[in-house]
């Protein structure tokens, strides 16, 4: 299981969203964390940056995978239309 690593500015973006969307976002973020190499629908690797993105409905996770230290960092949370 890798330790999930939050930015200031992931958690300032995730502290404005809707209660229930937060406790569904973390939730995902969890489920990825336990297994990041399993086969997860709502997971691409990005292109053009490292990384990979997270779809949970309309809202985007990007965040990183550091083997070495097994680590998920979330990076940035936002919607579909402005996190990349």
């Amino acid at each position: 299981m890798y330790r999930v690593i939050t930015t200031k500015s992931f958690a300032k973006a995730l502290s404005r969203l809707p209660v229930n969307w937060q406790k569904r976002i973390v939730g995902k973020i969890k489920e990825v964390a336990a297994d990041p190499y399993a086969k997860h629908n709502n997971v691409t690797k990005l292109q053009g940056r490292d990384g990979y993105r997270l779809r949970i409905g309309d809202w985007r996770v990007i965040y990183e995978l550091h083997d070495d230290r097994l680590e998920l960092w979330a990076l940035e949370v936002g919607a579909r239309g402005g996190i990349y």
